[in-house]
């Protein structure tokens, strides 16, 4: 999944191109809007919030889209849409006079008034990359959940929004902490290093314009190496599921820089990725 760094720049690219500028033309491919046109609205703004996407229109209406795990925007020059934006895949496409927008895979796809926004992203904590970042409600969030892991809840997006297992993971290796310690049971300095670093990473990662993980930034420590050698250790990188269905991922983390095994993982296999370095 898109983390927040990654939505970021996806409303970066879409604002650039279309904002104050109307929209000639609109094909929205989910039932609920398929009879819905945007044409002759003007775009105002393409903002991120956490891993959403609001696309604030003239009139008062707002395009909300989520990419989930494989959804994406891609913006093209032209005056109509590409013949590849027919595919069954394609869930959105906006037109102006020169670009056309095509959301591809889209997770979630809503037209809500811009005024009532919140019903789509009310849910949220505060926004890491929100240039008024609340850290003391983030932090005060994540330790009304004493018994929970500390990596689960860092990836709730209720508790702190744009963070996904990338930025979960290497702020965890990069501070020797355990993905699977109970909030309540960390020092309350560690905890605050943890947003402070993730928040930092991801700050940077949009300003260099790529993902930028690890301490120093550079390649990840930890994420996608399973059965890899520590870069810090030496020892093999394991992986393990965290949470429970449906909203379980995966979260890689070193058994010996981070203070043992994930619950359960003891004899689970760990073949290497031969792709990654």
């Amino acid at each position: 999944m898109p983390e927040g760094d990654a939505v970021w720049r996806t409303a970066q690219r879409l604002h650039r191109a279309l904002a104050g500028q109307r929209l000639v033309g609109s094909d929205l491919r989910v039932p609920l809007l398929a009879t819905r046109d945007l044409a002759g609205r003007d775009t105002l703004e393409v903002v991120p919030r956490g891993k959403h996407l609001l696309h604030r229109l003239t009139g008062g209406l707002t395009l909300h889209s989520h990419l989930r795990m494989e959804g994406s925007w891609r913006v093209v020059p032209g005056r109509r849409p590409p013949a590849w934006a027919a595919r069954h895949t394609v869930r959105a496409v906006l037109w102006t006079a020169s670009h056309v927008a095509i959301g591809d895979r889209l997770g979630m796809l809503d037209l809500v008034a811009t005024a009532e926004e919140h019903r789509v992203v009310g849910h949220l904590g505060p926004d890491l990359l929100d240039p008024g970042f609340d850290r003391e409600q983030a932090l005060a969030n994540l330790r009304q959940q004493p018994g929970r892991p500390v990596a689960e809840a860092l990836l709730d997006q209720r508790n702190l929004a744009g963070i996904g297992t990338i930025f979960a993971a290497e702020p965890l290796f990069a501070h020797g902490v355990h993905p699977w310690t109970p909030v309540g049971e960390l020092p309350a300095d560690t905890l605050e290093r943890l947003v402070d670093s993730t928040r930092r990473w991801l700050v940077l990662s949009c300003r260099t314009g790529r993902p930028t993980v690890g301490a120093p930034p550079g390649e990840p420590r930890v994420h996608g190496r399973q059965g890899l050698p520590c870069r810090r250790c030496g020892s093999p990188l394991r992986v393990a599921p965290l949470g429970r269905q449906p909203q379980e991922r995966v979260l890689f983390y070193c058994p010996r820089c981070q203070g043992g095994l994930a619950p359960g993982d003891e004899g689970r296999p760990q073949a290497p990725l031969g792709h990654r370095r």
